[in-house]
């Protein structure tokens, strides 16, 4: 079996993921080309607040990519952004992953990684 590659694209936001933020992310998602077999990654490291708001970005980031056979994960979620996830029961459409390295440790491992 031959591993494929895939490309990853990295969004950091910053700050407060709220109707201004997650404008910002909004746009700065549609600024990328969409191509089969990307990994659209949503690191909320420096995230420190988001609200309801700033979930409409998120989903509508993992529609486009699944859409364009795509996979959009999300990962370093703070307690408080976890728990809005949970809350409206996002926990279950998202893949969420605790660390950055995560995502490749565990989708290597149980083979999650985007296939064509």
């Amino acid at each position: 079996m031959i591993a494929q590659e895939c490309q990853v694209i990295l969004f950091k936001p910053q700050g407060s993921i709220d109707l201004k933020g997650g404008k910002a992310l909004s746009e700065q998602m549609a600024t990328v080309n969409p191509q089969r077999d990307q990994l659209w990654v949503i690191d909320l490291t420096e995230v420190n607040f988001m609200d309801s708001s700033g979930l409409v970005p998120l989903v509508k980031g993992l529609k486009v990519a699944r859409q364009n056979g795509c996979r959009l994960v999300i990962c370093n979620c703070s307690a408080s952004v976890r728990l809005i996830l949970e809350l409206t029961q996002l926990d279950s459409v998202f893949d969420i992953f605790d660390t950055y390295e995560d995502i490749f440790t565990i989708a290597k491992d149980t083979s999650l990684m985007v296939s064509g």
